[in-house]
């Protein structure tokens, strides 16, 4: 594939613990992390193949496929891996966060591409994906109009200047997801987020797209349309 730093400008307020904080980008947790005989407030997040933790004391990276253990109870779930046992302090998010990490989705069911769409994939490789999703779209590489959905692979920050082309290219009611790669300096989730806006599309959805990548969805305002 050819390919964080956003923050709010406005002020969260605090919310229950395992209630979800609705940002422009997503969703966190907020909650209580327990871990190596500390305990802190901080906010969590589920990833694809792995969970972050950013606590006031401390943080935390646990990978999935490193979980010894898994365990639930109303409002904890205690994950041992290989540094040790983590409990978070949920709330009703609990049995959720459980489900989701025992069985959790594929990018295409998170994604939400319908059995039978038309998918434009443009500077996206990742073969895992698009076998994937060749089994339930009809792929093409060239955009024209009316496009139903579009996945388009940005690497730097420079890629973004085809974004204004893509949103000409989209149906009314189509996506555009942007696939870019985590943690590098070359391209941000700021830079992501400011191409589809200042291109009059709205940012709607964030997803884990691999262990290197992320996805931002974004579609043309109702309004727009």
């Amino acid at each position: 594939m050819r390919g964080k730093g956003f923050k709010p400008s406005h002020r969260l307020k605090p919310v229950p613990l395992g209630q979800v904080e609705e940002k422009l980008m997503g969703a966190e947790v907020k909650c209580r992390v327990i871990f190596g005989g500390q305990s802190c407030e901080g906010k969590a997040l589920l990833e694809t193949n792995e969970i972050i933790f950013r606590g006031d004391v401390f943080k935390l990276k646990i990978l999935l496929k490193e979980i010894k253990k898994l365990k639930a109870s109303k409002d904890e779930l205690r994950i041992l891996f290989p540094k040790g046992e983590a409990i978070f302090v949920l709330g009703a998010r609990t049995a959720k966060w459980a489900q989701q990490i025992l069985h959790p989705k594929s990018v295409i069911e998170k994604i939400g591409v319908r059995n039978g769409a038309k998918a434009v994939v443009i500077n996206v490789n990742d073969k895992d994906f698009l076998e994937k999703l060749g089994g339930v779209a009809t792929i093409s590489d060239r955009l024209g109009h009316n496009c139903e959905v579009i996945f388009f692979g940005a690497e730097a920050a420079e890629d973004l200047q085809r974004v204004p082309a893509l949103r000409r290219a989209m149906a009314p009611d189509g996506a555009l997801w942007i696939i870019y790669p985590k943690g590098v300096q070359v391209i941000r989730e700021i830079d992501v987020l400011m191409a589809g806006r200042k291109a009059g599309l709205k940012d709607i959805k964030v997803v884990g797209f691999s262990g290197t990548h992320t996805a931002l969805k974004f579609v043309i305002p109702v309004s727009e349309r």
